[in-house]
């Protein structure tokens, strides 16, 4: 899988983290929720998917109860952000630049932040919830904020229509704002609440969303 946020966004990478705040309800709320979720179980390591510019992995680093976190991303760009963003973190902190649907190591923890819509169809992310699962030690979590969307046409649309009022009030003219939606669906998808849970469940996780900011949905897997 390839990525870039300077092509897909068609931001400067300087201006992602301005940019996702005009863009995402809760999305600060959504990175305090993660890193408190994993702070939680007391990680040694922490796996950071689609890390970006590294603000869910500084989130999470800010907590001395969080060990090391990898951070992992396909985008080289977003990758050199993030090493100059947590370089104050030291050893706590490593990096790779991969795909976060190959191979991951054992760990105690999995997170996401607006990074798994990447994943068009279901039974690919179906397969990454496997991967996540295995992944995991006893005890582990699995927390990700992500867009979902309803798959009745009405609740889907009066969805958008929130979702656009938020970008109306950060200063984005209505217009634009849906432009923006055509823009990036041509790498996006959002799925269901209901479907992801489904998926995560199947795989073997006690899962359950557990906060939401229309579209933007906190879901965490427990694996016991």
């Amino acid at each position: 899988m390839s990525h870039s946020v300077r092509s897909h966004l068609r931001l400067e990478i300087d201006a992602y983290d301005e940019a996702i705040r005009q863009f995402i309800p809760g999305y600060e709320e959504g990175l305090n929720r993660i890193a408190d979720e994993v702070a939680a179980i007391r990680p040694a390591l922490v796996l950071d998917l689609g890390t970006g510019t590294g603000a869910l992995a500084e989130a999470m680093l800010e907590h001395e109860s969080v060990g090391a976190v990898e951070a992992i991303d396909v985008d080289p760009e977003m990758l050199d952000r993030a090493r100059t963003r947590l370089v104050r973190f030291g050893a706590r902190v490593r990096f790779r630049e991969c795909s976060f649907e190959a191979p991951l190591p054992a760990c105690d923890a999995v997170a996401a932040c607006l990074a798994l819509h990447h994943i068009p169809l279901m039974e690919r992310k179906r397969v990454l919830y496997k991967h996540i699962f295995r992944a995991l030690r006893p005890g582990g979590v699995f927390v990700s904020t992500d867009v979902t969307m309803t798959a009745d046409p009405e609740e889907r649309e009066q969805c958008y229509r929130i979702w656009t009022a938020h970008l109306v009030s950060r200063g984005i003219d209505e217009q634009r704002a849906r432009e923006h939606f055509d823009e990036w669906s041509s790498e996006d998808t959002y799925f269901p609440v209901e479907e992801e849970l489904a998926a995560m469940r199947e795989t073997g996780f006690v899962a359950e969303c557990t906060w939401q900011d229309p579209p933007n949905t906190l879901l965490v897997g427990r694996r016991w």
